[in-house]
């Protein structure tokens, strides 16, 4: 009986918060990012085709080809 096991891999949290300037921020985006990977989305980083998609989002926001788009403030309606 064989058993396939999917290869783990850890990243150092430093140079990934450095990307998106929170803990919180991070997990989002790489979550999403995650989910577009598993729907299909193309990968912007070569790996390995038994990596996991969670995985593959990390890679790419170390790489710097995901990055996390900030909402614009609303600005505020003056009346004349």
């Amino acid at each position: 009986m064989s058993v396939m096991r999917e290869q783990s891999v850890y990243y150092p949290i430093e140079p990934l918060m450095d990307k998106a300037k929170s803990l919180y921020k991070l997990v989002v985006l790489a979550a999403r990012r995650s989910l577009e990977l598993n729907e299909g989305a193309p990968k912007f980083v070569e790996v390995d085709p038994k990596i996991k998609p969670s995985t593959i989002a990390l890679e790419e926001i170390a790489a710097g080809k995901i990055e996390l788009k900030e909402k614009g403030k609303k600005k505020d309606k003056k009346e004349a």
